[in-house]
Order: C-alpha cells, then structure tokens, then sequence
C-alpha cells in the first residue's frame, strides 16, 4: 500500500469514529440545550468555565508532544511546536468571554478541572510523554474537528437564542474561523511519513477513540469537581 493510500484509509477510518462521536455529542445534555435553542446563560457560563480548564492545558500536552518527537522526524516536531505556540494563550479569549457576560475573572480562573477534564489531561499527557507519539494526531482530529464542525453553529446558536455579541462569543467563533488550518496541518504529517511507524495507524485509531470519549466525559461532567 502507497503512503497516500495508507493515509486515505486512515482518514476514512477517522471519518466513520468521528459520525459516531458526533451523533454521541449531540446526547450530552448541554449541547442538546444548545442545539434545541434552551441554552440558559448559565449554561453558557458554565460550559465557559468548564471548558478553559481544558483549553489553558492544550499548548502544555502539544508542547510535551513536541519534545517527545525524535530523530528522523524533526519537522514534524517542528509543526507541533508552532501549533503549541499558536494555542497557549487561546485560554484569555474564554476568560474574557466569561467576564463578557457576568462572570467573576477569578471565578474562572481558579475553578477546579471536573472529573472529566482531570481523565482527559492525564490521558493526554500521559499519550504526549511516550516517544514519538503521532497517536495523538487522533485527539487532534477530535479537539480541532471540534472547532472546524461544531464552533460556527455554536455562535448562531448563542447570538440567536441568548442574544450575545461578537465579544461575549470570541473563542468559538476564533475556532470557527481558524481550526480548518489545523485540520490541514494534521492531514500533513499523516502523509509525511509518520505511519511507517509499525502500528501506528491502529495507535491514531485507538487515541481516537478514547479521546472521544474523554472529551464527551468532560461534557457529561460540568460541574462534577
């Protein structure tokens, strides 16, 4: 099998985990509120909080990642580096949306992760100390589809039903706008030669997999510290 072949049944594999994701993500309670337009905005304000306990570790699991990466795959270290740089401050534009609409800056800033966020940051450093861990481009596919499928429609669905503005909306609608060159760049190492790795096709898939899940656990459990 070519490495363009070996990429696309990958990518076709990824596809079908994320349909199922989806579907799985459209159950969780607040984004079934979001989605049927009976978001309160203190749910908003709590998926704000929730969410930046995630968010303000990203860069730190990219930048782990990075330093894990080894000889002969420098380049693609490289890539992982400037995306870490690009993200570590993404975390402000949730504190500042959460000030936006009432919220107490301390209140978010020093809000104890919930259970779920606490399994997905373990799971996700864990992943990122292990030697040359391109498994993780499978949690990437996930947290960055996030923004690429989900983001756009969150914002209409906020500013329709809750009346928000552009400042009190600025990470989603960020993601929204930018999460499509992420996706670009994943595609990128998938087909640079990283999956000559032995098994490192069935890694992604797996990192896929539990990803999902702990992503969709940090959802279920807002609030849940």
């Amino acid at each position: 099998m070519s490495k363009i072949q070996e990429k696309n049944a990958l990518l076709r594999q990824l596809v079908s985990l994320w349909s199922e994701f989806e579907g799985r993500l459209n159950r969780v309670p607040i984004i079934d509120r979001l989605n049927r337009g009976k978001m309160r905005i203190e749910d908003y304000m709590a998926l704000l909080l929730n969410h930046r306990q995630q968010v303000v570790e990203g860069s730190r699991w990219i930048a782990r990642a990075a330093s894990s990466i080894e000889s002969p795959f420098l380049e693609q270290r490289s890539i992982f580096m400037r995306h870490a740089a690009t993200e570590h401050l993404d975390y402000q534009m949730l504190e500042q949306d959460y000030v936006n609409v009432g919220g107490n800056i301390v209140d978010i800033q020093t809000s104890e992760r919930n259970i779920g966020t606490e399994a997905l940051n373990a799971w996700m450093l864990h992943q990122a100390s292990q030697v040359n861990p391109f498994d993780l481009l499978g949690a990437m596919f996930i947290i960055e589809g996030m923004g690429k499928n989900f983001a756009s429609h969150w914002v209409q669905q906020l500013e329709r039903n809750l009346g928000l503005t552009e400042s009190q909306t600025q990470f989603y609608r960020y993601h929204a706008e930018h999460d499509e060159t992420h996706m670009d760049e994943l595609e990128e190492i998938l087909g640079s030669g990283i999956l000559e790795i032995s098994g490192m096709a069935d890694r992604i898939v797996k990192t896929t997999k539990v990803t999902g899940r702990l992503y969709l656990l940090q959802l279920e459990e807002i609030g849940n510290v």
